[in-house]
């Protein structure tokens, strides 16, 4: 029979898992970091998915394909409900629970302006809140940094010495980094950019973001990636 059903471009997808959870019917799982469809029968092509996509890797095309199967889906739904102290079965993968193990001094330093020192140059720095003309942008150098990796890196001070932060979580700010991001590199002489994000998939947003808006300026800026894993360590690209 023909109906309308979803169609994923992998090579698009950055595996933010968004889809995935507005998918009502369980149609679709993250698999090897990609969005892929499960089962045909699952889809009922109403495209709940579509608008979550940040990528637009995902479209609804009307082709020959299995009948919607409503039973089906009852079934596979109840088949893979999270269990207690079991993983999820589908989802962002950044969105799932664990416990941090961690090495804790026998006493915590008492809280003090004067022993650690902020590297943050600028304010504001929710890259939403940044004036586009702000004159500190001028000949900077750009760390743009998901919101996370403040609280799992230790040492994000040093990463952010002598360079203009701009913060941003491109799984919950609902915009489009890189139309901000484009007028800025047109506006202003930035000297270079960094890219600080997460490990979990979701994060992969504010990467296609800066690298769009670096193509989309035309110019050739340096620019590099450091990864932080959810413990808390720089991971190697």
């Amino acid at each position: 029979m023909k109906r309308n059903i979803i169609n994923i471009d992998e090579s698009k997808c950055n595996g933010c898992g968004l889809c995935v959870t507005a998918c009502h019917e369980g149609a679709l799982q993250l698999i090897d970091g990609k969005a892929r469809l499960v089962s045909e029968s699952y889809c009922d092509g109403l495209g709940d998915c579509l608008p979550e996509c940040p990528t637009g890797a995902i479209i609804l095309e009307e082709r020959e394909t299995v009948e919607y199967d409503e039973e089906a889906v009852k079934k596979h739904i109840e088949k893979n409900k999270p269990q207690p102290e079991a993983a999820l079965p589908c989802g962002c993968p950044g969105t799932h629970a664990k416990l941090l193990a961690k090495k804790q001094p026998d006493s915590l330093p008492v809280l003090s302006n004067e022993t650690i020192h902020s590297q943050l140059g600028q304010w504001p720095c929710q890259l939403k809140l940044v004036p586009v003309n702000a004159p500190y942008l001028d000949n900077a150098h750009l760390l743009i940094a998901a919101d996370c990796t403040a609280f799992a890196y230790p040492n994000i001070h040093q990463l952010m010495r002598n360079k203009i932060t701009l913060i941003g979580c491109p799984k919950l700010d609902n915009t489009d980094y890189s139309e901000k991001l484009t007028a800025i590199l047109n506006q202003h002489e930035i000297k270079s950019v960094s890219i600080l994000k997460m490990e979990v998939p979701c994060c992969g947003g504010i990467l296609l973001a800066v690298k769009k808006a670096l193509s989309n300026s035309g110019k050739m800026i340096p620019w590099n990636v450091v990864t932080i894993s959810t413990d808390g360590r720089i991971l190697e690209d």
